[in-house]
């Protein structure tokens, strides 16, 4: 299994950074001249938000590489031995799968409202059908279900605090967004936000 692993994690994080991040942004872009990215560097809780973001990427990233490559760093980040079951990794994969299908999606059904992050400049759109109409934020649910994946394919200490990063920071960050969306389509959003749950 960890061979497999050591093919199929580093592809999937590829097509979650082609597919999910990179080539939404680019077709929004593309379509509206707007850069979607709009996580900046001032000392804003949102901007704290999207720093903690960056980090669990990096966390990720560092425990794939070294799962991948090096076995004897990867001994350090503490594997969780007594969660190293041949079906909880797999589970973990059909979760990945799962998470990546449900995040593109959303990512499709926002169409040019996609931002990473929130964008005060340009108004967006409130979206409602598809993934929307049974969840307010689909995108960050898929999230978590993702790190949670990741934690079931390689338990270490490094996806465990990955993993419960994403959940503080996503907690907050779909607090600030859905602020940022009552001040921008007042009773629109709240008739929403009544009818439809914040996860799921």
């Amino acid at each position: 299994m960890d061979q497999f692993l050591r093919i199929f994690l580093p592809v999937f994080l590829l097509l979650f950074f082609a597919v999910a991040l990179g080539g939404r942004s680019y077709l929004v872009w593309k379509r509206t001249g707007i850069n979607p990215y709009k996580l900046g560097g001032t000392d804003s809780a949102h901007d704290l938000v999207g720093r903690l973001f960056r980090l669990i990427g990096l966390l990720v990233l560092f425990s794939v590489i070294a799962f991948e490559t090096f076995p004897g760093i990867y001994t350090y980040l503490t594997p969780i031995v007594w969660l190293e079951s041949l079906y909880l990794k797999l589970a973990g994969v059909v979760v990945l799968v799962a998470a990546l299908i449900w995040v593109a999606a959303a990512q499709a059904q926002m169409g040019a409202s996609w931002r990473i992050g929130i964008d005060s400049e340009h108004e967006t759109e409130l979206v409602r059908k598809g993934l929307f109409s049974v969840s307010r934020n689909p995108i960050f649910f898929g999230m978590r279900v993702l790190l949670f994946g990741l934690f079931l394919t390689m338990p270490n200490a490094l996806t465990l605090t990955a993993f419960a990063i994403g959940e503080v920071s996503m907690q907050v960050q779909v607090r600030l967004e859905e602020e940022h969306m009552t001040k921008l389509h007042g009773e629109k959003f709240e008739e929403y936000r009544r009818a439809v749950r914040r996860w799921f």
